[in-house]
């Protein structure tokens, strides 16, 4: 009834909005367990772990030293072997605590969550009278969850971003969507290349979200869940090529998607086989009658010395190094004289 007697007496205006918006001002009021300035200077607790929540960090550490920040404390954990949060807040003589927390954080405005693969109690989000922020690799809602870069890569997506959200207790990347920045992928593009790329993108648009506060915070929307896809975290299992399932261009993009993670992996001689530096390439202009047409079928190429393997499709791939259980890394020229010319056979086939 109240809803029918609004949309009669005030016809200009969107109901929905106006109910969202009252909504955030409920919620802001019952995290407000201190003043907030209108206009800072902000007191920000930061959680992050790795070289992509870096960028994030080393910007809000300028900010801070040019006074837009008054307070900024880092929260990381032991899982990175590499530290580079830790190193950092050690160099610059930041303020580390080691997750979980147990230490009142009751002075802080807002914390900002970047790469740190933990969910956060909904008693710690409400803590921060602004609530918590997060930059993560990918348009939301498309690509949810631990790894956004990878799997964009290995989709053969050809535009990416990054987006700033505010965080939601229980669930990862459900939260309001507060800004995004899109930016294209070259085909050629590495998982290392994209992810710095990224990192810096989120710096920055970090940075400019954090110079709108608390206003652009009402400036939300949410996400459409229609449109969600996932990318979970995967094992090395993900790096088996599947020849009967995937094309030249799928086995290229998994190899950039994986670059500094896994090298790609097939079976030979029921022995698990790295394949290293993988091109795509044109289908071989003379082949012989003897080579069955199916996927997996690798033959030499003794002009350019490496070896082409058949895909999904009459698609071809060229690899040019491999790594053999027991042997040393090898070319694709010692592998043909030991593993097809040794064993004289013209051809093998990858399982």
């Amino acid at each position: 009834m109240f809803i029918k007697t609004c949309r009669m007496k005030y016809k200009y205006f969107d109901l929905k909005q106006i109910l969202r918006s009252s909504f955030k001002i409920l919620k802001l009021s019952k995290r407000e367990v201190h003043a907030v300035p209108k206009e800072g200077p902000w007191s920000v607790l930061f959680f992050g772990v790795d070289d992509f929540s870096l960028e994030s960090l080393k910007g809000l550490h300028k900010q801070y030293k040019l006074k837009t920040l008054c307070r900024l404390e880092v929260v990381t954990t032991e899982q990175n072997r590499k530290h580079e949060i830790r190193n950092y807040a050690i160099q610059h003589g930041i303020t580390m605590r080691t997750w979980p927390v147990t230490f009142d954080i009751k002075d802080f405005h807002i914390g900002v969550v970047v790469s740190f693969g933990h969910l956060i109690p909904k008693h710690i989000i409400n803590s921060f009278p602004l609530g918590m922020l997060n930059v993560h690799g990918s348009l939301l809602p498309k690509w949810r969850g631990a790894s956004p870069v990878t799997y964009a890569l290995k989709n053969g997506d050809t535009h990416t971003g990054v987006t700033i959200m505010n965080i939601l207790p229980k669930k990862f990347d459900i939260g309001e969507i507060i800004a995004q920045e899109q930016t294209s992928i070259h085909p050629d593009e590495t998982l290392p290349e994209l992810r710095s790329k990224l990192a810096k993108i989120g710096a920055n648009l970090l940075i400019e979200t954090i110079q709108k506060l608390p206003s652009i915070l009402s400036n939300g929307r949410p996400q459409n869940e229609k449109e969600a896809t996932y990318a979970p975290k995967f094992t090395s299992k993900i790096s088996l090529i599947k020849w009967d399932e995937m094309s030249a261009i799928d086995i290229y993009n998994l190899q950039r998607a994986l670059i500094g993670l896994y090298p790609l992996t097939t079976k030979f001689h029921d022995k698990t086989i790295k394949l290293l530096d993988i091109r795509k390439i044109d289908k071989p202009s003379k082949l012989s009658n003897l080579e069955p047409n199916i996927p997996g079928v690798a033959i030499f190429d003794k002009i350019n010395k490496i070896l082409m393997v058949r895909c999904k499709n009459d698609s071809w791939i060229s690899v040019a190094k491999l790594r053999i259980p027991g042997h040393r890394l090898m070319s694709a020229n010692d592998f043909n004289n030991g593993f097809i010319l040794g064993q004289k056979q013209k051809m093998i086939v990858f399982q």
